[in-house]
């Protein structure tokens, strides 16, 4: 491993899955790292791009984290004091629910420069590889973007306030709580409203299901699917059938 005296920390979004929606930033930032502190949603192959470095894995697998939060920050700072530019990679965008904040906010207050490259959020881009938008004309004029389980491991408040909206809803970390949420929104009689959920989205082990409001938790059931996956609810789900029709059509044309 090669090291560099000055301490700096970068903190980078990898992306949701797929390594070739790594931002071009990001991989610079890689490619001079002298050690890698990377997560389990991290695609493995973009350690590729940091040869000459250490790597490090410091997530949670099944449930079991291989170091807790504050052992983290504490290894952001004596790595970076030991060695030089540590980049810290996470899934995602780590300041959409990912704790990059926190990490920034440690290794700067222990005298570690600190730079974020940000990442392109799963919230974004999974919905969008099957071909659903966030938004659409007529359809939905905004989104939420929610997390499923709080600090204190309990369904956030705000799914409430979202399930009176005509937003789409974008739920992450939610599918332990997927009865819980259906039934918030069966509460404002949004028995037909569609849903899809997609696990492992942009890889090649992607599974998706799609049904309503009243079908979803048949649905999980039937597919399996579980963790990691996001939830996602709105009319905008129904544009992916519409374009697969329309493709079909054109198909035959």
């Amino acid at each position: 491993m090669q090291t560099n005296n000055q301490p700096k920390l970068t903190l980078i979004g990898a992306g949701p899955g797929d390594p070739d929606l790594l931002t071009i930033k990001g991989m610079k930032a890689l490619q001079s790292a002298n050690v890698v502190l990377y997560d389990a949603l991290v695609n493995p192959q973009l350690l590729e791009h940091a040869p000459n470095a250490s790597h490090i894995f410091v997530g949670k697998r099944k449930g079991c984290y291989a170091f807790q939060q504050e052992q983290i920050n504490e290894l952001i700072v004596s790595s970076a004091k030991n060695y030089g530019h540590v980049v810290r990679l996470k899934g995602g965008d780590p300041f959409v629910f990912g704790r990059g904040a926190e990490e920034m906010e440690y290794a700067i207050s222990h005298g570690v420069e600190s730079k974020f490259v940000p990442g392109i959020s799963s919230a974004l881009a999974v919905p969008a590889y099957q071909n659903i938008p966030i938004t659409k004309r007529g359809s939905s004029e905004s989104f939420w973007v929610i997390t499923g389980t709080t600090k204190a491991h309990k369904l956030s408040d705000d799914v409430v306030l979202a399930s009176k909206s005509n937003a789409t809803v974008v739920i992450l970390m939610g599918m332990s709580k997927l009865p819980e949420i259906t039934a918030l929104f069966k509460q404002q009689n949004k028995h037909e409203l569609p849903v899809a959920i997609i696990q492992n989205g942009t890889t090649p082990e992607e599974k998706v299901g799609v049904g309503t409001i009243e079908t979803i938790v048949d649905v999980v059931a039937k597919e399996e699917l579980s963790n990691p996956a996001i939830i996602l609810i709105g009319e905008v789900v129904k544009h992916r059938e519409k374009l697969r029709k329309i493709t079909q059509q054109v198909a035959t044309v």
